[in-house]
C-alpha cells in the first residue's frame, strides 16, 4: 500500500508537517519517525521518478532512485 504525502493534507494530522516560509524558501521540518511509522523504507514520487528513502541498521538514511 502506498502513502502519498502532500502539505496540504488534512485526512492525517499525525502526518501533517510544520511548514515554514522565510525569505522566499520554503521548507517542511517532518521527523523521521512520523515519516516512516514502523517501517524501514518509504517511497517518494517525484516529477515521474521514483526513489526510495531507506534506514540503516546505523540509524543513517539512505536516498536511492
Amino acid at each position: 500500500m502506498h502513502s502519498v504525502f502532500t502539505p496540504s493534507s488534512t485526512h492525517n494530522a499525525d502526518v501533517a508537517p510544520t511548514v515554514a516560509i522565510a525569505n522566499a524558501r520554503a521548507h517542511v521540518d517532518l521527523d523521521s519517525r512520523r515519516l516512516f511509522g514502523a517501517a524501514q523504507e518509504v517511497r517518494i514520487h517525484h516529477h515521474g521518478q521514483e526513489y526510495r528513502l531507506r534506514q540503516t541498521r546505523n540509524g543513517k538514511l539512505i536516498l536511492t532512485k
